[in-house]
């Protein structure tokens, strides 16, 4: 039996989901950490702090420029992601669909160039 080939519609749902799911796991293994370094061990002097020329040579650096860049994204996409289901199921306002989406992959579309700009100026 032959199938026909019917042009499907492509939709960026998996790409969005995609760009959640990886800011969940980066927010999830990064902001602990940075939580207990920078909220406890550096000033209750359990280890050295790191001195700004230290930190500034190792974000000059491109391919610490780089993962800045993509663990910008991936939080921002993660945000925009959670508000937009937020906005859905907790104010059930799905009939804002459209607006909605612009907002919030517009706003995290936007904070990412925004965070490229900043990265690429340094």
């Amino acid at each position: 039996m032959a199938m026909k080939t019917a042009e499907r519609e492509r939709s960026f749902v998996p790409l969005f989901w995609l760009l959640f799911s990886a800011g969940g796991m980066a927010s999830a293994m990064l902001v602990p950490a940075l939580l207990l370094m920078f909220g406890f061990v550096f000033p209750l002097g359990w280890a050295a702090e790191p001195d700004h020329a230290r930190l500034s040579m190792i974000v000059m650096h491109p391919i610490t420029r780089l993962a800045l860049f993509g663990i910008c994204v991936v939080f921002l996409f993660h945000w925009a992601h959670r508000f937009k289901y937020t906005l859905y199921d907790g104010l059930q306002v799905k009939h804002l669909n459209e607006i909605i989406n612009t907002f919030c992959y517009g706003g995290a579309l936007v904070g990412s160039i925004v965070a490229g700009w900043i990265l690429w100026r340094l």
